[in-house]
């Protein structure tokens, strides 16, 4: 028989081909390797809920306190050698290819720069940061070490949100012209938050404040990325303290004036209402948008009221933080400028927030 090289060259190629693919394939549908850092925070929940899902593995889980381990739902579903007093040796014995965080926001900066050298990812729950200061160490680092810094938000899957911001791309309500976001519950501890997250979600060190930080970040947020990452005018904020026997060292009720060249933003915070809502009211120059749930809203286009509607489902991994995740660290998706869980709308919350707080403590607005 006689053999052609040029297309046995041919066929090795091929051969070759699907090979390397077929690797990659199984590289891409292996579960992420997921390290935990910190387990105080209230929404580790959502980790629990989702480990047994197959898109991620828990490898490892670092938090100091040995009282903290005791009392927390990982410790009941995974074996005690994945446990580690120190965020370094479980990062360099378990080699997880994305961190996220579960402790103070204080802690955020610690994790990113103890993840960043060793190239691997971050995702924090929101804010990204307790000060801009901490903020531009952290964007500093993921730029220098190639790794992505990525900010939760429970908003940010909220499908009427998503829509929202469809209906105003495609100019449904003309231009905006003022957005209303209202965040807020009966309080941390009034709603049952454990006391190892309460002991810093209070502090105004290790939270950075109270209903400002915890509430106000998910509207500056938001309006950084329904205006496209737009730098505002100016900041003016008022933080009370209604209850100060339950939260002596911080405020529990911030209202923030965020002022743009062609619209206002009005975030309202609290620790204090009779009931927990997140809704959101955009009014445009031709019409308005409503978020009222995570999944139910209504407009108001071309001089007709909708009435409440299901706004369309969200589709993977778009509908889901850690379906998210795993898609953005392996590369299957790229975020657009100032997403919401980008690194640059993040920075620009955390401005948001310190001026707001300046402006608290002055009483004048502060300028960008």
């Amino acid at each position: 028989m006689n053999f052609n090289p040029s297309v046995m060259k041919r066929i090795f190629f091929l051969l070759c081909l699907t090979v390397s693919c077929t690797l990659v394939s199984q590289a891409d549908d292996s579960p992420l390797r997921l390290g935990v850092a910190g387990i105080t925070h209230g929404h580790l929940g959502e980790v629990v809920r989702r480990m047994n899902r197959g898109d991620f593995v828990i490898v490892g889980v670092a938090e100091p306190r040995d009282d903290y381990l005791a009392r927390n739902d990982l410790t009941r579903r995974l074996d005690a050698s994945l446990f580690y007093a120190d965020l370094e040796q479980m990062l360099d014995e378990r080699k997880p290819e994305v961190v996220v965080a579960y402790g103070s926001i204080y802690d955020h900066l610690a994790v990113v720069e103890a993840c960043a050298p060793r190239g691997i990812h971050v995702m924090v729950e929101k804010p990204l940061a307790v000060n801009e200061k901490a903020a531009r160490r952290m964007a500093r680092l993921a730029e220098k070490y190639g790794i992505h810094v990525l900010t939760n938000y429970e908003t940010t899957w909220y499908t009427t949100n998503q829509h929202a911001r469809e209906l105003i791309d495609e100019g449904k309500i003309g231009t905006p012209l003022r957005i209303n976001i209202y965040d807020g519950h009966e309080g941390p501890k009034e709603i049952g938050c454990s006391p190892m997250f309460l002991e810093w979600l209070t502090d105004p060190v290790l939270n950075g404040g109270g209903a400002v930080i915890d509430f106000g970040c998910y509207g500056a947020n938001l309006a950084t990325w329904l205006l496209h990452g737009q730098q505002p005018r100016s900041v003016y904020a008022v933080l009370k303290t209604h209850k100060p026997d339950v939260y002596p060292k911080v405020d529990d009720d911030a209202t923030i004036v965020v002022e743009y060249p062609g619209c206002t933003v009005q975030i309202m915070a609290s620790w204090c209402w009779p009931k927990g809502r997140k809704d959101m009211y955009v009014y445009g120059s031709r019409g308005s948008v409503f978020q009222l749930t995570p999944t139910r809203m209504e407009t108001r286009m071309e001089g007709r009221d909708s009435g409440p509607f299901d706004a369309p489902q969200l589709q993977p991994p778009y509908d889901d933080s850690f379906r998210f995740l795993r898609a953005v660290v392996r590369g299957e998706i790229t975020l657009p400028p100032y997403d919401l869980s980008s690194l640059e709308n993040n920075l620009m919350v955390v401005r948001i927030l310190d001026a707001a707080r300046r402006s608290a403590r002055t009483g004048r607005p502060v300028k960008f």
